[in-house]
């Protein structure tokens, strides 16, 4: 691991180009440049999202990838971007510690609510927000628990269970990142986590949750928690070559979704500016130029999200490793 700002990939296991083989050799071409990290998103129903640009709704099992990984990898993280809580917490409980024993510690969870009300619908599982974000407090609750190689008994308006261990347990402490850009969120993340990692979310938002983060960290007496951020990502000659067949307009309307994000001074997101922080788009410079002004609002991890370049996946990573990540390293 190295000190200082990290480097993760989000793998191309959902969508048009989902494949094993270009998701096992990324990340080995990942760790052998020198990445930090490799996630992949959770998904039971996947629905593809606005701007990605394809309506396939193909999707290989998150943890069952980073497991195939992880037998193929020696150094590199595995992160869930995010996990939701679908699963029964003793399944996800055991999972993730399998993952550690697998990985040998390398296993992070990131878990969020989830952007689909449909996926919890489908598993048998409350649906509304509220009702989601209990989930996830029970789910990182009996998760600690059953790690810590306690005998558990659990009865809650959702589940119950008497003396329950777990073994083996995790090899070392599994990182907790809680998901989501709202205010909400970050409470989420500094009542229970090790950090936060909002999915899509513009520049200017990020540095105004990070001094909230910071801000609810002091208050409680804590550490500030690891923040990590997951923008679109894009390279070529230049930033017009970068976006070449990308809907940008897609992009731009969509940020009308997070009503919570900071609005330029017009009031209306109209332009790429007006989004800064979504999409990297542009040259390797245009990158580092980019990724600095994320560490300068507070990021600890970025996480390239390539899903609007899976078509060239592996020459996407390498001009990262090669190019990008070399520039903000020597820094």
């Amino acid at each position: 691991m190295s000190a200082g700002l990290k480097f993760g990939l989000l793998l191309p296991h959902f969508g048009a180009h989902a494949s094993v083989p270009q998701c096992l050799e990324g990340a080995r071409r990942a760790e052998a440049l020198g990445f930090d990290s490799v996630w992949v998103r959770d998904h039971l129903v996947f629905t593809p999202q606005g701007g990605e640009g394809s309506i396939d709704h193909s999707h290989i099992e998150s943890l069952l990838l980073l497991s195939a990984v992880a037998a193929l990898t020696d150094n590199i993280d595995l992160g869930t971007a995010m996990t939701i809580c679908h699963r029964h917490p003793i399944h996800l409980a055991q999972s993730f510690a399998g993952l550690s024993a697998i990985s040998n510690g390398r296993v992070i969870l990131g878990l969020g609510l989830g952007g689909f009300p449909h996926e919890f619908a489908a598993a048998g599982r409350p649906s509304s927000l509220p009702e989601r974000a209990r989930l996830a407090e029970i789910n990182i609750d009996i998760c600690r628990k059953l790690w810590s190689g306690a005998n558990v008994t659990h009865k809650s308006e959702y589940f119950a269970f008497e003396n329950v261990a777990l073994k083996p347990t995790p090899v070392k402490p599994i990182p907790l990142f809680i998901g989501g850009s709202t205010p909400a969120a970050c409470r989420r993340a500094v009542a229970t986590a090790d950090g936060w990692m909002p999915a899509r979310i513009n520049l200017p938002t990020f540095a105004k949750r990070v001094d909230y983060l910071r801000g609810l960290c002091e208050q409680a007496q804590k550490p500030m928690l690891r923040t990590a951020v997951m923008p679109f990502t894009t390279i070529g000659k230049n930033q017009d070559d970068a976006l070449r067949g990308i809907d940008v307009k897609s992009l731009i309307d969509d940020a009308y979704n997070f009503s919570m994000w900071v609005k330029p001074p017009s009031g209306k997101f109209e332009t790429l500016e007006d989004i800064r922080g979504v999409i990297l788009a542009g040259s390797p410079a245009d990158i580092v130029r980019e990724c600095r002004a994320y560490r300068q609002a507070g990021a600890d991890h970025i996480v390239f999200d390539l899903r609007l370049r899976f078509a060239d996946w592996l020459e996407q990573i390498d001009q990262l490793g090669n190019q990008v990540l070399p520039a903000l390293r020597r820094e």
